[in-house]
């Protein structure tokens, strides 16, 4: 599995800059069905990981935001599981907080990350059992256990509205645009926890997931229930990650909402 984490790391790292020349040339724009932006730099970001990490790994399966799926990636063992540009939000108004995600998926669960910050030059790594890395240095999910005063990724206007069974204490909320990005920055402890209330993909989180869990943090549902990939529905709920004293906390405030599916 090592050379796999050093394939896409590599791989990780030529997306990045590709997409950081796209934009200085200049983007194409336009909006997927569901409202959604895209740019030609999107497509071309795809392409290349597809182009490159399938000539690498024939025989991996392939599951990528900007790919159409092919359901017979159900019937490999192993896969890509990619985010071309997580946050292109963020990409299209020159804030740096997007990403380049990719995991490596085996039976269902990640056993290789990357998810590669180009503009902040952020390299976090993983491979199960191995630890995880900032750029090579170990990184650390934070000992934060109270809700209270505690650094959250997510949306702020979510946690002051008034349908709260209980309010929420005072905490110090940010976001960032990238799903990818924010799991990364728990898992460092740079944050205490990232909740979102909303559907994600498995290639928002394959790889940052396993990243957080190498670093001692906890993701889930907002229900509590852990991630399997190779779905034939790629989608998920909702995102609760946190260091490992905040989670179950956080998943009490929550775990009562009942979702659209």
């Amino acid at each position: 599995m090592k050379s796999d984490l050093a394939l896409i790391l590599e791989t990780a790292r030529e997306a990045g800059d590709l997409a950081r020349r796209l934009k200085a040339e200049g983007l194409k724009i336009w909006s997927k069905s569901g409202g959604s932006p895209v740019t030609n730099a999107d497509i071309a970001v795809d392409e290349l990981l597809k182009a490159r990490l399938e000539a690498a790994r024939p025989d991996y399966g392939w599951l990528s935001e900007e790919t159409a799926d092919d359901p017979a990636r159900l019937t490999r063992s192993r896969l890509f599981v990619v985010d071309p540009i997580d946050g292109t939000a963020a990409y299209l108004k020159d804030r740096p907080w997007w990403s380049v995600s990719i995991a490596v998926v085996e039976d269902g669960r990640p056993v290789a990350g990357v998810v590669f910050a180009p503009e902040l030059d952020e390299a976090f790594t993983a491979l199960a059992g191995g630890g995880a890395f900032l750029n090579d240095a170990v990184i650390r999910a934070s000992a934060q256990d109270q809700v209270e005063d505690c650094r959250m990724l997510g949306d702020a206007p979510m946690f002051s509205h008034p349908a709260w069974r209980e309010p929420w204490p005072p905490m110090h909320i940010e976001t960032r645009n990238s799903i990818a990005y924010r799991m990364s920055l728990v898992a460092e402890g740079r944050f205490d926890a990232a909740l979102a209330l909303s559907g994600k993909s498995e290639w928002d989180l394959a790889a940052a997931e396993l990243i957080c869990a190498e670093a001692g943090a906890v993701s889930t549902d907002h229900k509590g229930r852990e991630y399997a990939y190779n779905q034939p529905n790629p989608r998920m709920p909702s995102l609760v990650c946190a260091a490992p004293a905040l989670h179950p906390l956080i998943l009490a405030r929550v775990r009562h909402i009942d979702l659209p599916n």
